[in-house]
Order: C-alpha cells, then structure tokens, then sequence
C-alpha cells in the first residue's frame, strides 16, 4: 500500500525530495519560525540522544530540549531545579451524571458500586469558585491547619477538594479560599526531579546557559 508523499519546495520554487506529510509539517513548521526574528536552534534525534546519555540525562522531555543542537552538548542543570509542568484538563464536560459498568444510574446501590449517581447542576460556579481555578487556602486551626496553593475542584455543599503538589486536600470551605488564577483549560504545576548535572561535581563554573 503506497503512502501518501508531498513535495517540498526551497527558496527557489524547485521541488525537493518527496517526504511524508509530517516531515513535510515540520519543515514547514521551522521555516515559519526562523521568519519570527528569534533565536532558534534545531538538530536531529540521535544528536539530542547522544548529548543527553554523554552528560548522564534521564530520557525526559525537558532534558531533551536542553540536549538539543549544538550547545545542548555542555549543559549544566542545578540539583534544586524546578520544572514547570501545563497538563490539559479541558473545561468540564456535558455528561449529567456518572454511569457504572452497566451503563445505569440508580441511587439504590451502595456509593462504592456508583461513584455519583445524582445529575450535576446547570450552574458551574460555586460560592464564585468554578473547578480547574487557582486557589489559595489558608486555615488557621484544626486537623487541616496549613496553606494550600493548588487547582479547586467545587462542591455545591461549599466543601472544595485542592491539588497541589503534595496530594489531594478533602472538605476544605470556601470561605478559606481565594482566587489566584480563573480556569483556562489548563493545570499548572512545577516538579522537583532532583535531577543533578554530572557538570557539577567536576567544578565546572561557565556552563552554556539554556
């Protein structure tokens, strides 16, 4: 079964090699980036690989980014580095309620068997909150005593659930929460990988910065 090919043009309007469609996206992808004025630097899988396994990197994606080109083959990463994560969550979903394996919904079964079997409400804020905002909580007193900075998710009772980097916060009140960030499809976050650069422990002090 043949695959389909394109032929890409240079800048002189003459037809290049065939390649596939997404070859063909990338270079074009490039080409548009190398028109915005800013500094960009490309280079090939196995030269990224290389750098990578030759400073000791675990195969990662943001140490692949730093391993890339040419200056990607001396680059020093600090142990207390922080990587800033953004995961699509989306916006909610129209679905009234959730199903169990047999596709019904009754409320006469135990809630281990049907995690939540009433329809949600129309109405997606909550004491002016809305799932998937930035919060920040402080509570003073009680077994819950701290501050949390994490994404919210609402309860019509006012009892929110928080996310932060430590876990999953139960029944915390609306009234300790304060908007940092409205919802915009995404979650952020930063990880700690521990991640040390072999760089450091050979004292080198002029490393390529990234």
């Amino acid at each position: 079964m043949a695959q389909n090919r394109v032929l890409v043009l240079d800048f002189n309007h003459q037809p290049l090699m065939p390649c596939h469609p997404a070859r063909a996206r990338q270079l074009a992808s490039r080409e548009r980036l190398c028109g915005l004025g800013v500094p960009l630097e490309v280079g090939s899988g196995g030269q990224t690989k290389y750098n990578g396994s030759r400073q000791g990197y675990a195969k990662t994606h943001w140490l692949d980014a730093v391993c890339v080109g040419v200056s990607g083959e001396r680059v020093l990463v600090e142990a207390e580095q922080e990587v800033p994560e953004i995961k699509a969550m989306g916006r909610g979903s129209r679905q009234k309620c959730r199903m169990d394996l047999f596709g019904l919904r009754s409320a006469r079964l135990p809630r281990v068997v049907f995690p939540r079997t009433g329809p949600k409400t129309r109405q997606k804020k909550v004491h002016g909150f809305q799932t998937g905002d930035m919060v920040k909580a402080v509570i003073v007193k009680g077994k819950k005593a701290g501050c949390y900075v994490g994404r919210v998710a609402v309860r019509s009772s006012g009892s929110f659930n928080i996310k932060t980097r430590n876990g999953t916060t139960q029944g915390i009140s609306y009234k300790h929460c304060r908007i940092l960030q409205h919802t915009d499809g995404y979650a952020y976050t930063r990880r700690h990988d521990g991640v040390s650069s072999p760089l450091a422990h050979k004292g080198v002090s002029t490393p390529k910065s990234r």
